[in-house]
């Protein structure tokens, strides 16, 4: 086989293999679904439960047209499907890019690869258990008298997946510290160094992607602070230390 013969078979090697690995993942999502699908009543009742566990007596949720009670549990059963199969999905992807890389950079993305995956969860879990229920309480409570909340179950689903991405992508902040050390763009003393900068900035992302209330503002703030040094942390212990051969060899040519 010649030499252009043998570059077609790789690429056409690598897209069977990309399309296999593709359609492993949509079985995989599949999958999810298809076992989601029966609990789909429950899964929209537990969604709301941050806001109708607070509504006042005698009121609920409604749907503004008829469609809208089916297909906004369904819509979120697909979310929840996709969720779930979040670590198939890169299992698939890293089977596909991991013959092509070094031994050292394997060794770094799984960690990576797996942190980004609990912190997603983490923002998410931190969004349901404790952001909805403070934003709730706060908006119902400064609500006029004279005003009631029967809100749309698909605004409501619009809502809350808002916050769930929001959340869950502001806590990869460590995850894309490191990212950008071990690529050589920044350094950990310069992350230091920009601290206040990046309070500042933290700050104005919490205000644009979350609701117009003070309450979620610093309950997303806060947590990103606390994982911009735990960033920090990280991206000092992943970070390739000087080689002392190297030094000593610079010290002898000088």
């Amino acid at each position: 086989m010649t030499a252009p013969d043998a570059a077609d078979g790789s690429l056409l090697d690598h897209l069977v293999e990309l399309r296999s690995r593709l359609l492993r993942g949509i079985v995989g999502v599949v999958v999810a679904l298809l076992a989601l699908l029966p609990f789909t009543s429950q899964l929209y009742t537990w969604l709301a439960m941050p806001l109708v566990s607070r509504l006042p007596a005698g009121q609920q949720m409604i749907a503004m047209n008829p469609a809208g009670a089916f297909f906004a549990p369904i819509k979120l059963t697909c979310f929840i499907a996709l969720f779930a199969a979040a670590p198939w999905l890169l299992f698939q992807a890293w089977a596909f890019i991991a013959p092509g890389l070094y031994k050292r950079e394997k060794k770094l993305a799984v960690p990576l690869l797996g942190s980004a995956v609990l912190l997603f969860y983490a923002g998410c879990a931190f969004a349901y258990l404790l952001v909805l229920p403070m934003v709730f309480n706060f908006l119902l409570r400064f609500k006029p008298d004279i005003v009631a909340i029967t809100p749309d179950i698909n605004a409501y689903l619009e809502f809350v997946l808002v916050i769930f991405l929001a959340f869950g992508a502001s806590f990869e902040l460590p995850v894309a510290l490191v990212i950008l050390v071990l690529l050589g763009w920044v350094t950990p003393a310069q992350l230091r160094e920009w601290r206040g900068y990046a309070i500042v900035g933290i700050f104005i992302v919490a205000a644009v992607i979350t609701p117009p209330d003070v309450v979620s503002q610093l309950l997303l703030a806060i947590p990103m602070m606390l994982l911009y040094e735990a960033g920090i942390i990280a991206a000092r212990a992943v970070v390739p230390k000087p080689d002392p051969t190297d030094a000593a060899t610079d010290d002898r040519a000088r």
